[in-house]
């Protein structure tokens, strides 16, 4: 019995790649503690090390909010431009 909605197979698009990297970035930073594990330089007394992973919260949160408006694009696109 086919289903009244249609379903397209995966495809990957600039976009999906785009939130790939979104979403992958902070991880890879994070993993990559040979890259701020120092003290210097400081920030407001604050060693480098802390502030850097203080940082990397805030990018996290504006790349998983990219991520998550590019998804809801495409899926819009997907699904024939009907508004969700």
């Amino acid at each position: 019995m086919p289903e009244d909605t249609e379903t397209q197979p995966p495809v990957i698009t600039p976009g999906r790649v785009v939130i790939g990297i979104c979403l992958l970035a902070p991880f890879v930073a994070m993993l990559w503690v040979g890259s701020y594990a120092r003290i210097e330089p400081t920030f407001i007394g604050i060693p480098f090390f802390y502030w850097y992973q203080m940082l990397w919260v805030f990018v996290s949160t504006a790349l998983t909010m990219i991520a998550y408006k590019l998804w809801q694009r495409d899926q819009r696109a997907r699904k024939g431009g009907a508004s969700a």
